[in-house]
């Protein structure tokens, strides 16, 4: 595999970095240590520019290539999940029910490393725009930062991404023009009645039938609301009620998540679920509250650059480990909204066999550092020429 010479000499280097990072998971906006660690790393290596506390404890940093032109702006984020680790690792998490479950410790890795390949060599003009982001899992980081304005105070041109992907063949590049995850809501939908003795329930108002009633539904919306070929997914996956055998309780609760690629299927879906349990809800004399959160868009790539860094993937690992039409998916990404800001392109790299992402015994496959670092350092390399 075609890792840069370069990036390869310093292998053991991003190592110590990932496993340093593993130890010491931080969430949501609160990566303040991770972000110290990575600002010490920046500096030692010498970019030009370093900003600090961009959507709390994000971090921008400036590399200058040979000549004036247009700036690129690569992510990595920074957040851990909380989650207990079971890897057993001699690296393995430090802190109690905080993980690196998702690798983006590995991300943080790969762009480090690709800025220290291009602060030595400084063989591209314009400049590079390292965007170190808190709060992928949790909060919308990169929306954050897109309102704080860095697309524009950096004058950000182009911006790409890259996220690990274990149970791909190691090494290996997936992704698509258009649309490649989805958009992520979330439905709360809280019904109260009257609790009472189970012995007499005329006596009560059953949430609990209500409840059930909702719920199967909903299940109607995608079978008969939504066109068979646009893709959605309405699960519920949370329902409480009750606290005896004896009560009919006062309240009862049930969550969704609900995904999808076209914003008038994401609206629809929206009035639909309204519709239906607000119906239900008088049908069976009960109250209900629904707190919808509209999440995360659908990460949609711009065709010219997805085509784009492809072909840079190709270079780094050969064309028949990439696939540049590969399906979408359901799972979602705040990054989205830096595609929604600028033109740019989402990667999946494969790290081989391995748990999955968000599963306590998950650990980032270390040797895919370099591979990313050097797509990054040649999609720069590549984008922004020396004149």
């Amino acid at each position: 595999m075609p890792v840069l010479n370069r990036i390869a000499d310093f292998a053991e280097e991003m190592k110590g970095w990932r496993r340093h990072l593993h130890q010491y998971p931080e969430l949501e906006f609160q990566c303040h240590q991770t972000a110290a660690f990575i600002v010490e790393r920046l500096r030692e290596m010498g970019v030009d520019e370093i900003h600090e506390g961009i959507a709390t404890s994000g971090v921008v940093a400036i590399i200058n290539g040979q000549d004036g032109g247009r700036t690129i702006g690569l992510r990595a984020d920074m957040d851990a999940l909380p989650i207990d680790e079971a890897t057993g690792a001699e690296h393995a998490s430090k802190v109690s029910g905080k993980m690196h479950a998702c690798g983006h410790d590995g991300h943080v890795t790969m762009l480090l490393g690709a800025a220290k390949y291009l602060c030595e060599t400084r063989r591209f003009s314009g400049r590079v725009a390292l965007l170190f982001q808190p709060a992928e899992e949790d909060g919308g980081g990169g929306n954050v930062m897109v309102q704080e304005g860095v697309m524009d105070r950096f004058d950000i041109a182009e911006v790409y991404g890259i996220h690990n992907a274990p149970g791909l063949p190691f090494g290996q590049f997936q992704t698509t023009r258009g649309a490649l995850m989805a958009s992520v809501d979330t439905a709360v939908v809280h019904v109260t009645g009257r609790g009472g003795h189970a012995a007499t329930p005329h006596e009560c108002i059953d949430p609990i039938p209500a409840v059930v009633s909702m719920v199967q539904g909903l299940q109607t919306i995608l079978s008969r609301n939504i066109f068979a070929m646009d893709e959605a997914v309405l699960s519920v996956t949370m329902i409480h009620a009750g606290t005896a055998s004896n009560i009919v309780p006062e309240e009862a609760m049930f969550a969704a998540t609900i995904r999808c690629f076209k914003p008038e299927v994401r609206a629809l879906l929206k009035k639909r679920i309204y519709e239906i349990i607000e119906g239900h809800a008088a049908a069976f004399n009960v109250a209900a509250r629904i707190d919808y959160d509209w999440g995360y868009p659908p990460t949609i790539n711009h065709a010219e650059q997805a085509d784009f860094a492809a072909s840079v993937a190709r270079e780094v690992v050969g064309p028949a480990l990439v696939n540049a039409e590969a399906g979408r998916e359901m799972g979602s990404e705040d990054f989205s909204y830096m595609l929604e800001a600028r033109p740019g392109a989402y990667l999946f790299l494969g790290t081989g066999p391995g748990a999955g992402l968000h599963h306590p015994a998950f650990d980032f496959n270390d040797e895919a550092a370099p591979v990313g670092a050097s797509f990054f350092a040649r999609l720069v390399e590549t984008a922004l020429p020396a004149k």
